[in-house]
């Protein structure tokens, strides 16, 4: 009798293992028995039987190494999971996530703006009166509080919890871990948003000039310092699948820079007014964007065309780690899902009380929890299925010893890159440049034009009836032949001799033949 339970065992497995291959499959596969082409019905099928390979592997890998599952909140046939209350939520999960949502009424000294390291661990926060404090969100602890008596416009940790920026009244300020002040970065000047660059140690900051600057914190040395052009803005993100930094301006226009590059290396208009917020995903594909407009915008960055449009307002946004979107908009919270293929929908809805403006939202990473900063003070709420529930301890560990966080920062100094790794496609790093094709000589092109030439005056064409061979006829045909022939030509020396179609600028001399310079105007003395 024992074989039965154990097959039973064994055909759940497989049925598992067939649903995590369908999730990585690449849909449907080509039709070969259509195909009459035997090469091509060869690759082909060689393709299908490489997908398929990688789509068990992933499976199993997903299996076997990514143990935990996200979660989602499951409606039934009527039910709409925006109407279900943080307080319903909460008497469902267990009881250390039940822990994690809060409410902080901090109401002399705000707006609130918020923090967080990379393994989701501490939370930094920054009251726009100067009120900045560190906690440790593990163990609900307060590690530092401290009063700078100063406008604080953002915060943002550097590496580690051991140093954070902070964008004060006139220059941005780093602090250590025990609020003791290490640098003052003069250079930056009236900065509104800062970001930090971690695989290459770059602070970057906007300025109220419309300034970019970027500093190597781990040396000191000023990298780059860029006018944009574009006017003030406090609209800044980082991409974190390539480095590169966008900008929000107020002519609805959004800019991607890069420290090696005096000019954006992508302008596009998102909006009909004011950008008043950008957000990445984690895979750097996808750009959310809001404003003035009242539109919220879903952007796929491969190609640079909306896949989503929303009529609503937001003040900030951000992606979560399982691509979950979180708008803010006066003193409610809106998150939605993707439900396939870029269909994002309203997952969840928050309500703060009357009054609070919500300035700043931001998931906390691995773990189901969005962070709000109010006018009022800051908010946890609980959003089933934002973390990503497996963490590599190499990469990100939230249980990190002392000597564990010491490692880690000597290696991240070690594998520093320098800053002309950062370009839109950072795949191409480890390509080989394709040869630039060898440039004629003049007199080369001038030969080959004259072969050419001689070419299209011999060649015979086909005598026509009714008059269409007149001489005059025959004559304009072979001179469309022979300009045909030479306008390749009279392009490549062009390109040789640095002389592009442009006008003749004002001021410029010109030399004139004898016979036209009695008509020339004489130069005043």
């Amino acid at each position: 009798m024992a074989p039965a339970p154990a097959n039973a065992e064994k055909q759940d497995a497989e049925d598992e293992l067939e649903m995590k291959v369908e999730k990585y499959s690449r849909g449907k596969g080509a039709d070969l028995k259509a195909l009459r082409d035997k090469k091509l019905k060869g690759q082909l099928a060689v393709k299908e039987k490489l997908y398929g390979q990688s789509a068990k592997v992933a499976a199993k890998a997903e299996k076997w190494l990514m143990p935990s599952e996200e979660g989602f909140l499951e409606p039934d046939d009527l039910e709409k999971t925006y109407r279900f209350p943080q307080e319903s939520i909460v008497k469902e999960v267990d009881l250390l996530s039940s822990r994690k949502p809060f409410d902080m009424i901090l109401p002399v000294l705000g707006s609130y703006t918020i923090e967080y390291t990379s393994n989701g661990r501490y939370m930094l926060v920054g009251g726009r009166k100067g009120h900045l404090a560190m906690m440790d969100m593990l163990n609900m602890d307060l590690i530092k509080e401290f009063q700078v008596r100063e406008t604080v416009r953002d915060v943002a940790f550097l590496h580690n919890e051991q140093m954070y920026a902070v964008a004060q009244k006139k220059y941005p300020y780093i602090y250590n871990r025990d609020g003791v002040e290490i640098h003052c970065l003069k250079e930056h000047g009236k900065a509104l948003k800062l970001q930090f660059l971690p695989k290459h140690f770059l602070l970057a900051s906007i300025n109220s000039f419309g300034q970019l600057h970027y500093q190597d914190v781990s040396t000191g040395e000023m990298i780059a310092n860029y006018r944009t052009g574009l006017g003030r803005t406090d609209v800044m993100r980082v991409n974190p699948y390539n480095a590169v930094i966008g900008l929000g301006h107020a002519g609805g226009k959004v800019t991607m820079w890069k420290p090696t590059s005096v000019k954006p290396q992508v302008t596009m208009l998102c909006h009909h007014g004011p950008v008043t917020a950008v957000a990445f995903d984690r895979g750097g594909h996808l750009m959310a964007t809001a404003g003035v407009d009242r539109k919220i915008k879903i952007w796929d960055l491969r190609k640079y065309e909306v896949i989503k449009s929303y009529g609503a307002r937001a003040q900030s946004l951000d992606f979560s780690q399982k691509g979950l979107l979180a708008c803010s908009n006066g003193s409610q919270v809106e998150i939605y899902r993707d439900f396939g293929g870029h269909d994002y929908r309203l997952y969840m809805k928050h309500r703060m009380m009357k009054g609070y403006q919500v300035g700043k939202v931001l998931f906390r990473p691995y773990e189901d929890i969005l962070g709000i900063g109010h006018s009022m003070g800051l908010s946890s709420i609980l959003v089933p299925g934002s973390g990503e529930p497996n963490f590599d301890t190499f990469i990100d560990n939230p249980m990190e010893t002392t000597k564990q966080k010491r490692e880690k920062e000597i290696h991240a100094l070690l594998d520093k890159l320098p800053p002309d790794t950062i370009m839109l496609n950072p795949n191409s790093i480890a390509t080989v440049r394709a040869p630039k094709k060898k440039e004629k000589k003049t007199k080369e092109i001038e030969e080959e034009m004259e072969e050419a030439i001689e070419a299209a005056k011999n060649t015979e064409h086909k005598k026509k009836t009714k008059g269409r061979s007149k001489p005059s006829k025959r004559a304009k045909k072979k001179e469309e032949d022979v300009f045909r022939a030479k306008r390749p030509f009279l392009e490549q020396s062009k390109e040789v001799d640095g002389r592009a179609d442009k006008k003749q600028r004002i001021g410029e001399a010109v030399e004139l033949p004898k016979a036209l310079l009695r008509f020339s105007k004489k130069p005043q003395s």
